[in-house]
């Protein structure tokens, strides 16, 4: 797919808009959030040793049958591809190889913990917002945020590089209506969760990686 984009305008110069990558949006059908509270509930063992944040607790998740690979995640691959391009057709391989779920995790997340600037493993990554128990504006009157050039705590923020080379933040402000929301990423997108405060309920996330299954082929 030519990503370049090409507009004329009438005085005859050419405005070139590079191809940039992105992510994808989507809110999550009752089905999918019924299925993955279950598996919330269902967690296993601790993941929090792989994590590069500071958070009280995160566990494995189970995506019995692959039915939430098949159903959501897989569709979206093939969505990201059409829009922006197959990532994965870009890892040195022999052969094409499918995706699959490589890691899928929850994580709970306490009043002044955070997840610092990171990426992930894999081809693709996502983040899903299953509880959030604050809203940003009222988050944003905390003392420490008065009078500050930005308005980050209680936010989810995307960061990348310009054609300047500057960088760029993308913020997700973290208010309920948010939950059931799921972002598609580039695994290597660098992200970070900002705290909130003042709340003794838990954020809850689930994110996960996928990768190429290189035991199998196309």
């Amino acid at each position: 797919m030519n990503l370049f984009k090409k507009e004329k305008r009438e005085d005859e110069i050419k405005v070139i808009h590079p191809p940039v990558l992105g992510w994808l949006e989507k809110k999550l059908s009752d089905k999918e959030m019924d299925y993955l509270w279950k598996c919330i509930d269902n967690k296993k063992e601790s993941h929090k040793n792989r994590l590069a944040g500071q958070i009280t607790a995160s566990n494995l998740l189970v995506d019995k049958s692959d039915w939430f690979f098949i159903n959501t995640l897989k569709p979206l691959c093939k969505i990201y591809q059409e829009e922006f391009t197959n990532i994965g057709a870009t890892i040195p391989v022999n052969q094409p190889h499918p995706y699959y779920l490589n890691s899928f995790w929850v994580n709970y997340q306490k009043q002044n913990e955070f997840n610092p600037l990171h990426d992930h493993g894999g081809v693709y990554s996502f983040v899903i917002w299953m509880k959030i128990p604050t809203r940003h504006s009222e988050q944003n009157k905390n003392p420490i945020s008065l009078g500050a050039n930005g308005n980050s705590i209680s936010t989810f923020c995307f960061r990348y590089v310009n054609i300047l080379g500057g960088t760029e933040n993308w913020p997700y402000e973290m208010n309920p209506e948010m939950e059931g929301t799921i972002l598609f990423f580039p695994a290597k997108l660098l992200h970070a969760v900002y705290p909130f405060y003042n709340c003794e309920k838990d954020r809850i996330s689930i994110s996960g990686n996928i990768t190429l299954n290189t035991a199998k082929t196309i």
